[in-house]
């Protein structure tokens, strides 16, 4: 799922009109917006590449347990900002939209899940 998730990212510039939206912004302010949005793809695809191939230490060893604790607090902050960060006015009435904003709800709560699960037991 965290694979899948970073490589949506590549969609993001064409799908939220940024070649137009974002040339009101300064250099410096387009180019954070472009550039953070890469690293954080990254990120999180490294995050799925190191859950599918080094799953066993992840849940076995104590610096896999520290990993977890990480990703559980990264994760439960993305949920936390999915509600407090963003305007309801993005969604609120909006079929299409409120729909994503559930499913995208439902996943940092089963990402932040786990980890914490992972990290405790």
């Amino acid at each position: 799922m965290l694979i899948i998730l970073a490589l949506a990212h590549a969609v993001f510039p064409k799908y939220f009109n940024w070649g137009e939206e974002l040339q009101s912004l300064s250099l410096v302010n387009k180019e954070m917006m472009i550039i953070h949005t890469f690293f954080i793809a990254v990120g999180v695809f490294l995050m799925g590449v190191l859950c599918l191939t080094h799953t066993t230490e992840l849940i076995e060893t104590k610096l896999g347990k520290v990993i977890s604790l990480g990703f559980g607090i990264f994760w439960t902050l993305r949920l936390i900002i999915q509600f407090f960060g963003y305007s309801s006015k993005l969604w609120k009435g909006k079929i299409f939209e409120t729909s994503i904003h559930i499913v995208f709800s439902g996943l940092w709560l089963y990402l932040s899940g786990i980890f914490w699960w992972n990290y405790l037991l």
